[in-house]
């Protein structure tokens, strides 16, 4: 199994959807205040989007298949009990609004504490 999910991680890498080619890019290379991130990364039985290991902070670029997804919930919580924050994108903020994007993880990362109650980030229109 652990070799099957290194293998699908492998595929997602050389085949970013858009938003996820975009957020990559800010991201990559330490580009992003120094920090360290990882893609298409496997941890435990799943595969995240992004990782700053550092900060245990994972970045999730998320299509409206994602919208009430409980596998999805099932698979923050066991996140979460690992230690991890959760950061999630629509894959439209991050294509439309990619200044507000980068100042949320900004904030993430130099100490700004997410609300457990709301891991979710989403731009009020």
């Amino acid at each position: 199994m652990r070799a099957k999910l290194g293998q699908r991680a492998r595929s997602m890498r050389k085949e970013p959807t858009e938003a996820e080619r975009k957020l990559w890019l800010l991201l990559r290379d330490r580009r992003f205040s120094g920090f360290k991130f990882r893609r298409q990364v496997q941890i435990g039985s799943y595969i995240v989007d992004f990782v700053c290991p550092s900060k245990r902070l994972i970045v999730e670029a998320d299509g409206g298949q994602h919208a009430g997804n409980t596998y999805d919930e099932v698979r923050d919580a066991w996140l979460k009990a690992q230690g991890f924050r959760i950061r999630r994108f629509w894959n439209a903020d991050i294509l439309r609004r990619g200044d507000e994007v980068r100042d949320t993880l900004w904030h993430d990362l130099h100490g700004a504490t997410l609300h457990e109650t709301d891991m979710t980030w989403e731009v009020k229109r």
